[in-house]
């Protein structure tokens, strides 16, 4: 049996995405479209590929299930699927919710999380403990209905238990990890060693100091906003925010990641010249390594979208240590615990400038919420399913 996947916006999270699944499962045909004008992917990509995908016997042109990557996601689409129809004037079939409801289910998106040992600050040595604490095996998925069940696990499976492959630190010690006392003993020891080179590689140089900063000195809040450089991720808010910040003479420091298209909106350009000194990283970092890195030493991850079904780069954030901050609107009520979420861009105006003047608050905070229902190790198993079942034969 072979399976057909189709991504008309081949990049970023949707990339990640269409790899892993292409990496572990056989026999896969994939056709995509390059990750440009989502919008336009969303409104006619389905004509480019009923083109240029040939006909086969093996793909089957009704679905048996509809798989979301959130609840919002699924009831975003199921409650306006008929305002939708109503737009097409030739076509106007009845009860679609209906219809479509019961083939729906909810699998949030895998993440993949990487061993980020090497690159985590002292301050954070807590928070990669309780990462690796985490059970990630198949079976979690299965129990957990929504976020924020803690759950507490023997540290004895801990590269398991996020698809972790060992790095040199982690693979040193790896006979010594069963313990939460020693896992913690040997993060500290690998943080706090500055002559070693097994753990952290060359000593940064400035300007990139300011990214790992020394732990026996203050330094100032690093925001970060690693988000895809587009207005319906509503920079203009973000960096409103910030001038604010300025204009109150705070300190603090930015990193402003994500992937740039054609069309890259000029408020970056007039932000980046406005925030000057402030600015530690500006643009996107291919590397992953580079990308994780800076997740890792930032203190604040802040979203503002104005569209958004999951959200893997706030994740991918949090799991470094980052505390989040998103809006109290999409689909992340549905992902964070309400301390994390904001109403107004007032509110998170607000909540930064308390960070700011107190970034210790941030630095000792362990994150409440869950991270196990986001983990491969505990969604492989139903993505395998789901993807290898056979075909109904009633359809």
């Amino acid at each position: 049996m072979s399976v057909l996947i189709i991504e008309a916006f081949y990049g970023g999270s949707h990339k990640q995405l269409v790899d892993l699944l292409q990496e572990d499962l056989e026999n896969c045909v994939l056709y995509t479209l390059p990750a440009k004008k989502w919008h336009w992917r969303a409104r006619t990509s389905a004509l480019y590929f009923s083109q240029n995908i040939p006909m086969s016997e093996h793909y089957s042109l009704v679905a048996d299930v509809v798989v979301f990557n959130s609840v919002f996601n699924m009831e975003s689409f199921l409650t306006n699927i008929g305002k939708f129809m109503k737009l097409i004037p030739d076509h106007r079939p009845k009860d679609l919710e209906s219809v479509i409801r019961p083939k729906c289910q909810v699998i949030y998106f895998p993440l993949r999380f990487p061993d980020v040992s090497r690159f985590m600050p002292k301050h954070k040595t807590r928070h990669l403990q309780k990462m690796l604490n985490l059970k990630g095996n198949g079976s979690a998925a299965s129990t957990v209905a929504l976020p924020f069940q803690q759950e507490q696990g023997s540290s004895e499976n801990l590269l398991k238990n996020f698809d972790i492959e060992p790095g040199p630190c982690v693979a040193a010690q790896e006979e010594n990890l069963g313990s939460s006392f020693m896992l913690e003993s040997y993060l500290k020891t690998c943080n706090s060693s500055k002559n070693s080179s097994s753990c952290h590689g060359e000593k940064e140089q400035n300007p990139q100091d300011s990214l790992s900063g020394g732990d026996d000195q203050p330094r100032p809040l690093h925001i970060v906003w690693p988000h895809r450089w587009e207005h319906d991720k509503d920079p203009e808010s973000f960096f409103k925010v910030l001038m604010h910040l300025k204009d109150l003479r705070l300190n603090f420091h930015v990193s402003v990641l994500g992937e740039t298209f054609t069309d890259v909106p000029d408020i970056f350009s007039e932000s980046k010249k406005a925030l000057g000194s402030s600015v530690l990283h500006w643009g996107y970092l291919p590397s992953r390594d580079d990308y994780f890195h800076v997740l890792c030493r930032a203190d604040v991850v802040v979203s503002t979208a104005k569209h958004e079904f999951f959200g893997v780069a706030m994740l991918e954030a949090v799991y470094c240590g980052c505390y989040p901050l998103c809006p109290k609107d999409l689909v992340y009520p549905e992902i964070f615990p309400a301390e994390y979420l904001y109403s107004t861009p007032e509110q998170l105006s607000k909540r930064l400038q308390n960070f700011c003047k107190r970034p210790d608050i941030v630095r000792k905070h362990l994150y409440k919420g869950e991270m196990t229902p986001f983990s491969w190790a505990a969604l492989h198993g139903k993505f395998r399913s789901l993807l290898t079942t056979e075909p109904r034969e009633d359809l």
